[in-house]
């Protein structure tokens, strides 16, 4: 073979992989419906300021509603020859109308295009994480509302620390997946502004409308600045973080899932949908589906710093860096809603064991703090000096093969001089359950507490 055939095969092949390397089309495709609904308002708005017929625009909107059902029913063809969908549905839409699709592009650059896509996707996406969280909330309440006298040892450091009721373990996540919530609510709030009529970078001389495009689109206004505008994908690393804080959450329920289900813990048991056996030992069922919950975070956390990586460094204003704030969205807003909905079944089906919670928390001397607060209430020690005297305690409950909370008051008061005559009111102190009732404080462990932060949670519900 000559060396001019090996060099056309070389340029052809260059060609091919440079195209493949350029386009986006074969992931922004996930656009098409954002992209069909920001031109047919860009055309309604045209329309109105004179710019188009009414008979170009009746034509237009046709011919894009056409493009949606070819796509929808898998008869559109995606080819990197169109390079991304705003040119895909646009070359198909002149296909099929004719001269007047050629009109669509007037007063619009593809910078405020992809932006106005983009930025719809994102807010709809976000929208739908919120009605997700907030089902994930309705269920921890739910279980909650069960179990808001089950015993379960609190812990600090994983080690035993005070007696909790379990319902009030289940409120943590439900506060954790509010302010989730809150976050995507708050990020939404903060982008839906219309990036349409931005144009390239800095507006356009054509005649047209913004708080009109903005309208149709459902938007609080325009967005005021567009240089800003186009070189803004700050909405897309909100919801790159607001994703990642969930998914966190998401991790660490799936890691006390972990841990509860063992042997060592038994505190609960999973749903055969959501724990397999294993491949070679029959006896085994493995906790798959929440070490997948917890490790899909990882994946997230990637994204979101992917595109803080890309955004870093550009100058203003639009670049091609951009195309690459894409995939990490889409993957990340996938990986979410089906966490979520996947949490949410998990923690509704799992069996709580209340028996082996309660035999846990006598393990670890548990209402230790509270023997202390007794001795500095009602025999007004120093609490320094009650710290130590209660150190004794537990050296005599663990020399009996006893939990502090299963002492006698004979055996209290043996323990130290300090308590030989110590009121016998200190066994009720030292009881696992009013220990937990005793913490009756605002926010606290209480079945009071828990029973009114549950309605709280149900009024926010509603």
């Amino acid at each position: 073979m000559s060396n001019q055939n090996n060099s056309q095969i070389l340029k052809n092949t260059n060609a091919q992989i440079l195209d493949e390397f350029n386009a986006s089309i074969m992931f922004d495709k996930e656009l098409y419906a954002q992209d069909i609904k920001g031109s047919i308002a860009h055309s309604k708005m045209l329309c109105k300021q004179g710019v188009l017929t009414s008979e170009e625009q009746e034509a237009i909107e046709n011919g894009l509603l056409q493009v949606k059902d070819e796509i929808e029913s898998g008869n559109f063809e995606f080819t990197l020859a169109t390079e991304d969908i705003h040119m895909a549905v646009e070359s198909r839409l002149t296909e099929i109308i004719g001269e007047p699709g050629k009109k669509l592009h007037t007063a619009r650059s593809r910078n405020d295009q992809v932006a106005t896509d983009f930025r719809l996707y994102v807010q709809e996406k976000s929208q739908s994480i919120m009605s997700q969280l907030k089902e994930v909330v309705e269920t921890f309440v739910n279980v909650a509302s069960k179990h808001t006298e089950t015993l379960i040892p609190g812990m600090t450091h994983l080690q035993h620390a005070q007696p909790l009721n379990f319902g009030y373990h289940m409120l943590t996540y439900a506060n954790m997946f509010k302010r989730d919530f809150e976050r995507f609510e708050s990020s939404y709030e903060r982008n839906h502004y219309c990036p349409l009529g931005s144009a390239a970078l800095a507006g356009t001389p054509h005649n047209i409308d913004r708080f009109e495009s903005s309208d149709l689109l459902g938007f609080k206004a325009p967005t005021a600045h567009a240089m800003d505008t186009v070189s803004d994908r700050d909405f897309a690393l909100e919801i790159l973080f607001n994703i990642s804080t969930a998914m966190m959450h998401v991790s660490r329920i799936s890691e006390e899932l972990i841990l509860w289900s063992s042997y060592e813990y038994q505190f609960v048991r999973m749903s055969d949908e959501y724990a397999t056996t294993s491949s070679i030992m029959p006896q085994k069922k493995n906790p798959d589906v929440p070490e997948l919950l917890r490790g899909k975070t990882g994946r997230v956390y990637g994204n979101l710093i992917s595109l803080l990586t890309v955004m870093k460094g550009l100058p203003l204003a639009y670049n091609k860096d951009t195309q690459e704030d894409k995939e990490g969205v889409f993957d990340s807003v996938k990986t979410i809603e089906i966490s979520l909905a996947i949490l949410n079944e998990v923690i509704k089906t799992m069996i709580v064991n209340v028996d082996k919670m309660e035999n846990a928390c006598k393990i670890g001397h548990l209402t230790a703090t509270d023997l202390a607060d007794f001795l500095v209430q009602k025999q007004n020690m120093p609490f320094r000096t009650a710290y130590y005297i209660t150190k004794d305690v537990v050296t005599r409950a663990n020399e009996l093969n006893k939990d502090i909370s299963e002492l006698s008051i004979e055996e209290i008061r043996s323990s130290n001089d300090e308590l030989k005559n110590v009121s016998e009111e200190i066994v009720m102190f030292l009881d696992l359950r009013n220990s937990m009732n005793s913490r009756k404080s605002f926010g606290g462990t209480s079945t009071a507490q828990t029973l009114s932060q549950i309605e709280v949670f149900k009024e926010w519900l509603k």
